[in-house]
C-alpha cells in the first residue's frame, strides 16, 4: 500500500510531465466554480431587489381587483368583471375596522403637453389616502386633498421622470400642463422610487384626483366605475383578517348571495412577494444548473 508521501510525489511528477493539460484542467474547474457562484449571486441579488421593490409599493398593501367570478359556468380571471363604484369605497371606509386607508384607482393616460415639450405617460386618479397606502412622498409642493376630489379639481402631481422630461430647467410647481387636451395645474412632484424588478419606471406617472380623471379625462360623466381599490391593513398580523373583512363588506355592497362566487379578487402584498420570490428562486436554480 502506497504511503501518502509516495502518492504526493507520484502526483507531482504526473502534473509536471503534463503541465499544459494540468493547467487547462485547473482553469476549467476554476471557471466552472466561478460561473456557478456568479450566476447564483445574480439570482439572489435579483430576488433581493424584487423584494425591495415590492416593499416600496406600500406597507401591508391590499389590492382589490374586479373579476374572478363565474359567468356562464366559466370562472373568469381577475380584472375581467364589472368595475367598482364609489359606493364600494364608501362602504369600506365606513365599515372596515381592520383597514387603515382606502383609495380608488382610476387608470388613464396619454400625451402630456407642457414646459419643454410632451411626454406619454400613465395617469392614475386617486384619493389622498393613496399616498400613505403606497408610501409615496413628495419632494416639493403638496398632496391633493379631499376638497380636490369632491370639486373634481384639475390638479396633478408629477413623478420624477415626468417632471424631468417636461420641466428640466424650471420648477414644475404652479406650471400648467395639458393631459389629453385638458388643462391641469401641477401642485406637487413625487419623490423618486426607481424601477421595479420587472424594469418598470415607477416615477413615470402622474397622480390626480380620482373624480377628475374619471369625469374629465375618461369622460364617464354618468358612471362611477373604478378600475381598482388600494388599501392597507392596520398591521401585518391583521392582513388575513382585513382581507376577510373586506370580502364581507364588498359582497354585501355587490348584493352577492350565499353560494355566489366573489366578483372581485383581494391580493395582499405578501402574496405578490411570494409569487415573485418563487419565480426568482426558480431562475436562480436554472442559472446555477446552466453554469454547472
Amino acid at each position: 500500500m502506497l504511503s501518502i508521501t509516495r502518492l504526493l510525489r507520484a502526483s507531482s511528477r504526473s502534473i509536471l510531465r503534463n503541465r499544459m493539460r494540468s493547467l487547462l484542467t485547473s482553469l476549467g474547474i476554476i471557471i466552472g466554480v466561478g460561473a456557478v457562484i456568479v450566476m447564483v449571486a445574480i439570482g439572489e441579488g435579483s430576488q433581493a431587489q424584487i423584494e425591495a421593490n415590492i416593499t416600496s409599493l406600500g406597507t401591508n398593501l391590499l389590492l382589490v381587483i374586479p373579476g374572478s367570478s363565474n359567468t356562464g359556468g366559466v370562472r373568469q380571471g381577475s380584472g375581467t368583471h364589472s368595475q367598482f363604484t364609489f359606493d364600494d369605497i364608501e362602504a369600506l371606509q365606513r365599515e372596515a375596522m381592520l383597514v387603515d386607508g382606502v383609495s380608488p384607482v382610476v387608470r388613464s393616460g396619454g400625451q402630456i403637453i407642457g414646459g419643454a415639450g410632451n411626454w406619454f405617460t400613465a395617469v392614475y386618479g386617486v384619493s389622498p389616502e393613496y399616498f400613505k397606502i403606497r408610501s409615496w412622498e413628495i419632494s416639493s409642493g403638496e398632496f391633493c386633498t379631499d376638497k380636490d376630489v369632491l370639486a373634481r379639481r384639475k390638479v396633478a402631481l408629477l413623478g420624477k421622470t415626468v417632471a424631468d422630461q417636461l420641466f428640466p430647467t424650471q420648477a414644475p410647481i404652479g406650471q400648467n400642463i395639458r393631459i389629453r387636451n385638458t388643462p391641469f395645474t401641477v401642485i406637487g412632484v413625487l419623490k423618486a422610487k426607481g424601477q421595479t424588478g420587472m424594469g418598470q419606471d415607477q416615477d413615470d406617472v402622474i397622480l390626480a384626483p380620482a373624480t377628475t380623471v374619471l369625469y374629465r379625462l375618461k369622460g364617464d360623466r354618468h358612471s362611477s366605475s373604478i378600475d381598482m381599490i388600494n388599501a392597507s391593513a392596520t398591521s401585518s398580523d391583521k392582513v388575513d383578517s382585513a382581507i376577510a373583512e373586506m370580502r364581507t363588506i364588498l359582497r354585501k355592497s355587490h348584493k352577492l348571495t350565499e353560494g355566489q362566487d366573489d366578483d372581485f379578487t383581494v391580493r395582499s402584498q405578501a402574496e405578490i412577494m411570494q409569487a415573485a420570490t418563487q419565480t426568482t428562486k426558480t431562475m436562480t436554480l436554472l442559472l446555477g444548473s446552466i453554469a454547472a
